[in-house]
């Protein structure tokens, strides 16, 4: 599922897809494939917090550094040219096969307590590689066996979804990443440094209805989706709430 963000917090405009700015750069897209085995596919929140981990560790890998040094990681260029333009992530399924073939490209597998994503560093929007261009991009309805558990009093980083809105789960895993990138765009080096040494841990959940209006307005980074795909333009999707950004 593709899911461009405007790259906006609260507060601020959304873009209409037809008059921003960013169209006039290349566009890139962030390629994300989930394992789903036909008998065992994983639980729906597994795979969204799997997804956000696998944003943030490609974000903080070595590879996708510009160096201070002036010597850039192999994957840099790649990663600049996509924040550069819309930052689009796309979402896609593979199993067996596909996925052994998928897991031999350059790129990065993070697992959850069943999940399995891999991401991969970005490629043009018209340029995939021919093993993952073939995947498919629907099919990916995963359901909770359980609701999740509640979250504790305090509790570490949490994005947190629409209430309002309905959407894939394949769309909700781009959503997931988006908001764990602004989370990542707000913090110091201290703070990813910390977040990086717990393995980024987070956790993902649907917001209480009642709060969700406040947590748009918290001083939080907010997702506001362009409405290429299921929603409308300009949807906040997800607050991303790290302890470290709380005001």
């Amino acid at each position: 599922m593709t899911s461009p963000d405007t790259r906006t917090e609260t507060g601020s405009p959304s873009t209409a897809p037809e008059d921003d700015p960013r169209d006039e750069a290349p566009q890139f897209v962030l390629p994300l494939v989930v394992r789903i085995e036909k008998d065992a596919p994983p639980a729906r929140t597994d795979a969204l917090e799997t997804a956000a981990r696998a944003v943030l560790t490609l974000l903080a890998d070595e590879r996708a550094a510009t160096g201070g040094d002036g010597v850039d990681g192999e994957w840099a260029r790649a990663v600049r040219d996509w924040q550069d333009a819309r930052i689009r992530k796309v979402v896609r399924r593979a199993r067996g096969a596909e996925w052994r073939k998928a897991s031999a490209l350059p790129g990065i597998t993070v697992t959850g307590e069943r999940a399995e994503v891999r991401v991969f560093p970005p490629v043009p929007l018209d340029g995939w590689p021919k093993e993952l261009v073939k995947l498919q991009v629907s099919g990916t309805d995963l359901a909770d066996p359980e609701p999740p558990a509640p979250l504790p009093a305090g509790a570490g980083p949490v994005l947190w979804l629409n209430p309002e809105l309905e959407m894939s789960a394949g769309k909700t895993m781009a959503q997931a990443g988006h908001g764990a990138q602004l989370a990542w765009w707000g913090l110091d080096e201290a703070a990813r440094r910390a977040w990086l040494a717990s393995g980024f841990a987070l956790s993902v959940r649907t917001a209480d209805p009642a709060r969700w209006a406040g947590l748009t307005t918290s001083g939080l980074p907010v997702v506001r989706d362009a409405g290429f795909t299921e929603i409308a333009p300009g949807s906040c999707t997800v607050v991303a709430d790290h302890p470290a950004l709380r005001v």
